[in-house]
C-alpha cells in the first residue's frame, strides 16, 4: 500500500510561517510581507511562460531559471543558475550549446551507480564537473533490479499497487531528514551566494527529483511565489513525457517489461511527492525557515546574497 500522505494546511508555506522565527525579521527583505496574499500565475502571464528550456539533443530536461518573476515586482536573472538531467549522452552540438552558456561548473548529484550506467557528464573545456551526490534512497537500483528480473510477476511485486509512488515519497523524504542529503544541498546554494561566481548548472539523472527539490527551494527563497515554483518543478513532466513514452514502449518492446506503465510513478514528478518534503519540514523543523537555516545551513546573510546576485 502507499504510505499515507502528509499535506500541509493550505498547501503553501505561508510567507508569515516562513517568518514566524527568532531572527527572521533580517529576512523581510527577502520576501513580501505576510498580509499580502499569494498571487497564483495564470496561463498567458509572463510568470507561468519564464520556464525556458535549453533544447538539446542528448539531454532533455536542461533549463534556464532565470525569468520568474518575484513577489517585489523583479525577475530571477537569466543565465546565472541552470538546471538539468543527466549530460552523459550529449552530442557535440550539445557540448557546443553549453559551452555558450558561460558554465564555470556543474554540479552533479547522482550517485556513483548511476554515473556507472549513464556515463560520466560531457563538458565544454574549462568548465569543472562537481561530484556532490545526493542519495536516491535506492531507486535507482530498486528500478534496474525490477527491469533486469524480467520477470513480471517480480515486477508488479515491487511497483505495483502503489509501491512505486510509496518508494518515491521515502525519496522525497530524504531530501529533509537526511543529514548527507541536507549538506550537499545547502553547499549548492551556499555556492550559487557566492559574488561574481560563474553560472552553475546542477543536474540529477532525470533532472527532477533532487534536481527538482533544489530548485523549488532556491525560486522559494528568491521570492518566487508559491505557484510558480511548483509550476517550475512539476513542468518536468511535460519535457520529460515524449522520452520517457519512447523508454517504455522500448521496455515493452525488447520483452523487458510486461507493463511498463508500472514504472510510470518514477518516472513522473507529483504534487503529492513534493507536499511530502515539505510535511517533513513541518514535522522536522517546524517551518521552511528553520529547515532552510538550521537544516541547511544558510544563514541570513547568505540569503540576502542569494536574493541580491540572482535577482534583477
Amino acid at each position: 500500500m502507499p504510505l499515507p500522505r502528509h499535506p500541509l494546511p493550505g498547501r503553501a508555506l505561508s510567507r508569515r510561517a516562513l517568518l514566524s522565527t527568532a531572527g527572521a525579521a533580517g529576512l523581510l527583505a527577502l520576501a513580501a510581507p505576510p498580509a499580502l496574499a499569494r498571487p497564483r500565475s495564470r496561463p498567458g502571464t509572463p510568470t507561468a511562460n519564464a520556464i525556458r528550456l535549453i533544447p538539446l539533443q542528448g539531454a532533455v530536461n536542461v533549463r534556464d531559471l532565470g525569468g520568474h518573476g518575484t513577489y517585489d515586482g523583479r525577475r530571477v536573472r537569466y543565465g546565472l543558475v541552470h538546471r538539468g538531467d543527466h549530460l552523459g549522452k550529449l552530442t557535440d552540438a550539445d557540448v557546443a550549446v553549453l559551452g555558450g552558456l558561460g558554465l564555470g561548473r556543474v554540479i552533479d548529484f547522482r550517485i556513483p551507480l548511476e554515473v556507472r550506467y549513464d556515463g560520466a557528464d560531457r563538458l565544454p573545456a574549462g568548465v569543472l564537473g562537481v561530484s556532490r551526490p545526493v542519495t536516491d534512497n535506492g531507486l535507482y537500483g530498486q528500478l534496474l533490479a525490477a527491469i533486469g528480473s524480467r520477470d513480471p510477476v517480480r515486477q508488479e511485486q515491487m511497483l505495483g499497487g502503489g509501491r512505486a509512488a510509496a518508494f518515491m515519497t521515502e525519496v522525497y523524504r530524504t531530501f529533509v531528514t537526511s543529514a548527507a542529503n541536507r549538506e550537499q544541498l545547502g553547499t549548492t546554494l551556499r555556492e550559487l551566494a557566492a559574488p561574481g561566481a560563474a553560472p552553475v548548472l546542477y543536474h540529477c539523472t532525470s533532472g527532477k527529483d533532487r534536481t527538482g527539490w533544489e530548485s523549488w527551494l532556491l525560486l522559494t527563497l528568491l521570492g518566487v511565489p508559491e505557484r510558480a515554483a511548483t509550476d517550475d518543478y512539476l513542468a518536468s513532466n511535460t519535457f520529460r513525457a515524449a522520452y520517457d513514452a519512447r523508454v517504455r514502449e522500448g521496455l515493452k518492446q525488447s520483452g523487458m517489461m510486461q507493463d511498463p506503465d508500472l514504472i510510470v510513478p518514477l518516472q513522473e514528478v507529483r504534487q503529492e511527492y513534493l507536499d511530502t518534503a515539505l510535511a517533513e519540514v513541518r514535522a522536522g523543523y517546524g517551518g521552511l525557515f528553520r529547515y532552510v537555516t538550521e537544516g541547511l545551513g544558510l544563514d541570513l546573510r547568505t540569503l540576502a546574497a542569494l536574493r541580491e546576485r540572482l535577482v534583477g
